[in-house]
């Protein structure tokens, strides 16, 4: 309720958000995979996608008071770590990365990323492999994130890349979807980038084009039995 303003009461929350049902099934398909009863978890984890549109396998590890935000298509991998006080929007993947032919057959290896305390992943984002998105972090709507975040940093696009708001007092704050409204476009910066190294080798164009005009006059001016002499010898 703290982290969505249309929820209204708590009981509108037990009764009509998907997000908290799949938390629910989660919590017991994640006791029942502790027991080893694994097929069972896993079937009741399928009964639960089926009704909430939310994929978490019962093997991951969730903390606290995680919040999936509207939640329909939402994907938490096996080896998925969330840390406390997490939110995550609609259409969110939590993948792994294909293991290698060797490592394949090692149990308990870390494929899935590892979400710290307070993150934010916005709307569409993918978080792919066993990175690490540090405390605090925000993954703008709609980025691919391959790489891990440091604390405190927001990172958008595709690929995604680290930016900061111009406030950096601000960079704590709960920001809905992940967004960074007073932040560098890395996109429009990547294009400045751009333009300022066209801009630098036209002026070096230029100078050397001036240079050429100014030797072609010489040349021109000497005597044409010298010229001739030149070319004879090469």
């Amino acid at each position: 309720m703290d982290r969505d303003p249309s929820a209204h009461s708590a009981l509108e929350v037990v009764l009509c958000y998907p997000g908290y049902h799949a938390i629910v099934v989660y919590r017991i398909t994640h006791w029942l995979w502790g027991q080893n009863l694994h097929v069972l978890a896993r079937f009741i984890a399928h009964i639960g996608k089926i009704f909430t549109a939310i994929e978490i396998h019962p093997a991951a590890v969730i903390g606290r008071r995680l919040v999936i935000d509207h939640g329909t298509g939402v994907i938490v991998g096996e080896t998925s770590v969330i840390g406390d006080d997490v939110t995550l929007y609609h259409d969110v993947t939590l993948g792994g990365i294909a293991p290698s032919v060797e490592s394949a057959s090692q149990v308990g290896l870390k494929r899935h990323p590892t979400i710290e305390n307070g993150a934010i992943i916005g709307s569409g984002a993918a978080v792919l492999g066993p990175i690490i998105i540090g405390e605090g972090c925000k993954i703008g709507a709609n980025s691919v994130v391959t790489k891990a975040v440091p604390a405190g940093m927001t990172a958008v696009g595709v690929p995604a890349r680290l930016v900061m708001p111009k406030d950096k007092s601000k960079s704590k704050e709960f920001v809905a979807y992940g967004t960074l409204a007073d932040g560098p476009d890395p996109v429009l910066q990547t294009i400045e980038n751009m333009r300022h190294e066209m801009g630098v080798m036209a002026g070096r164009v230029e100078e050397l084009e001036a240079q050429l005009s100014e030797q072609k006059p010489a040349a021109d001016s000497e005597p044409t039995s010298t010229r001739t002499k030149r070319a004879g010898r090469k």
